[in-house]
C-alpha cells in the first residue's frame, strides 16, 4: 500500500507532458520574399572613408560576377521548404528562405542552418536538433540551388 500513492503521483507526472502535446501536423507555410537573410562581407582593398573603399570594391565586383538562384521547392509533413542562394563567383555570399513551414522549431533552425551553409560553402551541413525534417528539406533545396548554378 504504501508503494501506490508514489506510483500513482509519479504517473500521473509522467502523462502531464503527453496529454498537453500539440502535434504540428496541419500548420500552415509562410511564403515571404526573405524571411532570414544573412551575408558574407565582401573585402576591399581599405576600410578607411568610403570613397577610397568603394573604387577598391570595384576592382573586386568586376572580377566576381553575382547570381541568384532558387533551390526547388521541397514538400514536407511540417510545409513547403525553398531557399534562395546568392552566388558571387563560386562562393555562397547569402542564403535566404522563400518559403519555410510556420513552426517554432523551424523559425529558430533556420538562422543556424544559413549559418553553417555560409561556414561550410557546400550543402553538407549537420542538421539541427528538434527542426530534423526541416533541415532535411532545406539541405535538398540547398543542392538543387547549387547544381542549378552550375547548369
Amino acid at each position: 500500500m504504501k508503494r501506490v500513492i508514489p506510483v500513482l503521483v509519479l504517473s500521473v507526472a509522467g502523462l502531464i507532458p503527453v496529454w498537453r502535446y500539440e502535434p504540428s501536423i496541419g500548420t500552415t507555410t509562410s511564403t515571404t520574399t526573405t524571411t532570414e537573410a544573412v551575408s558574407t562581407p565582401t573585402p576591399t582593398a581599405t576600410s578607411s572613408s568610403p570613397s577610397s573603399s568603394s573604387s577598391g570594391s570595384s576592382s573586386t565586383s568586376s572580377t566576381s560576377s553575382k547570381k541568384v538562384v532558387q533551390g526547388a521547392a521541397i514538400n514536407t509533413d511540417k510545409g513547403t521548404v525553398q531557399v534562395q542562394v546568392t552566388f558571387e563567383g563560386d562562393k555562397i555570399s547569402s542564403v535566404s528562405m522563400l518559403q519555410q513551414p510556420d513552426h517554432p522549431q523551424t523559425t529558430a533552425a533556420v538562422p543556424v542552418l544559413i549559418e553553417e551553409t555560409l561556414k561550410a560553402q557546400s550543402s553538407k551541413i549537420d542538421t539541427v536538433s528538434g527542426a530534423t525534417i526541416t533541415s532535411d528539406a532545406y539541405v535538398q533545396s540547398l543542392q538543387a540551388a547549387i547544381d542549378a548554378k552550375g547548369a
